[in-house]
C-alpha cells in the first residue's frame, strides 16, 4: 500500500510540472499575441538607391576605363520610395580620389551631375547617368541621395560607390 502511495505522489509531481510548463507557455503566447494585436506597428519608412549596368543588371559594372578608347561610361541609378508620403529627391554624382571612412553629410566634393525628381510611395525612379573621367588614377564615383524637407535638401545617408581605375 505504501508503494502505491509513493507511485501516486510521483505521478502527481510530474503532472504538476507539466501543468506549470503548459500554463507558462499559454501566458507567453497570450502576451506575444496581445503585443501584435494591440500594438500599432507601422512599418519603418525608408528609401533605397542602387546601381545597374548598361544592360540594367547588377553584373558588369565598369572597373577599368581606358582613355585611349573612351573616357566615359554609364550606369543606371535606381531610387525607391518606401516612405508613406510623396517625396522630392535630389541625386548628386561626385568623383572623389580619397573616400572618407564615413559620409555623414555627403562627400565634400562638387557634384559632376545633379538632378531632381519626385516619387510617390512605392514608386521607383531610374535614370541613366554618364560619367566622364580622362585623368589617369583611381577614383570613387559616389551617387548620393538627398531628400527635400520643404526648406532644404538633406542627405538621406543613402549612397552607392563605384570604384574605377582610369588608365
Amino acid at each position: 500500500m505504501r508503494k502505491l502511495f509513493e507511485i501516486r505522489n510521483v505521478l502527481d509531481e510530474e503532472k504538476g510540472y507539466v501543468i506549470a510548463v503548459f500554463l507558462a507557455l499559454v501566458i507567453v503566447a497570450a502576451v506575444v499575441a496581445g503585443y501584435y494585436i494591440l500594438g500599432n506597428h507601422a512599418p519603418e519608412e525608408y528609401n533605397t538607391i542602387s546601381l545597374l549596368d548598361n544592360q540594367k543588371q547588377a553584373l558588369n559594372y565598369p572597373e577599368v576605363i581606358l582613355t585611349s578608347q573612351s573616357s566615359e561610361f554609364s550606369v543606371y541609378v535606381n531610387v525607391e520610395n518606401h516612405m508613406n508620403t510623396d517625396q522630392n529627391y535630389m541625386m548628386q554624382t561626385k568623383i572623389a580620389k580619397n573616400l572618407p571612412a564615413s559620409i555623414p553629410n555627403g562627400i565634400e566634393v562638387d557634384p559632376v551631375d545633379t538632378y531632381r525628381f519626385s516619387l510617390s510611395p512605392g514608386e521607383t525612379h531610374q535614370n541613366l547617368v554618364t560619367i566622364t573621367e580622362d585623368t589617369p588614377g583611381n577614383y570613387a564615383i559616389v551617387f548620393e541621395l538627398w531628400r527635400d524637407t520643404g526648406s532644404e535638401y538633406v542627405f538621406t545617408q543613402n549612397y552607392c560607390v563605384l570604384n574605377i581605375q582610369v588608365k
